[in-house]
């Protein structure tokens, strides 16, 4: 077993569920439309990543499930408990599951809505996380969790996302990593956030979908970072 390995695991709700702070600007169809997108991309950076040896997406979507099969992640149907905080059960079962099939290994709870993340971001978080630990990037808000890092085989997940996240998981001992990182900390839940996605460099399928739907002009010329 490589010994700085990591499974990561994403969770993504149905997409009739999806992108509800975007209604006002996109349809239904197109939400979904998008959400797969920045999965895409998402799962696209994850997967480039050395250390990930693996990427399990938790969802009861089967759009979603098809598209994360098609790109070579594993799929974990979400769990029938936890009805009151789907998305933690969702995660906390997820992980479970991969140490069940692997053993003892390192896992990363993921946002699936990442599309200006960068492979080398996330390498640089592996990097730096110390080991024993549970650490988060929190997200460019400054509330939320972008990533979950546990650098400990054994150590449960224990994920808390949701409003407050961050703070919820300082509170419970994880390491708040600092770091320039601004396509992993960018989850997309308003329009705001997605210009501003479009102007760190949105992956492919993000700006194909973007183009399709008829966003911004702009998506066509998205400014590059230079990493």
């Amino acid at each position: 077993m490589r010994p700085h390995a990591v499974h990561a695991v994403i969770a993504v709700k149905s997409l009739d569920q999806a992108k509800s702070r975007l209604a006002d600007r996109l349809r239904p169809e197109h939400r979904a439309r998008l959400v797969l997108a920045m999965l895409a991309d998402t799962l696209a950076a994850t997967a480039a990543v050395p250390d990930i040896v693996s990427v399990t997406v938790v969802t009861p979507d089967p759009a979603v499930a098809d598209l994360a099969l098609s790109m070579g992640a594993a799929v974990h149907p979400e769990p029938l408990i936890g009805e009151h905080d789907p998305l933690n059960s969702a995660l906390a079962d997820a992980a479970a599951g991969l140490r069940h099939r692997h053993g003892p290994v390192d896992l990363l709870a993921l946002q699936a809505d990442l599309p200006a993340l960068r492979p080398e971001e996330l390498a640089d978080v592996l990097s730096v996380a110390p080991r024993g630990l549970r650490s988060i990037v929190v997200d460019h808000a400054g509330t939320g969790t972008a990533a979950l890092l546990v650098r400990d085989p054994v150590a449960g997940l224990e994920p808390r996302f949701g409003p407050g996240s961050a703070g919820k998981h300082i509170a419970a001992g994880a390491v708040d990593l600092t770091g320039d990182w601004p396509g992993l900390r960018l989850d997309v839940d308003t329009a705001d956030d997605l210009d501003l996605a479009i102007e760190l460099g949105a992956g492919n399928a993000t700006r194909v979908a973007l183009h399709d739907i008829g966003w911004p002009d702009r998506v066509h010329q998205p400014v590059r970072r230079v990493c």
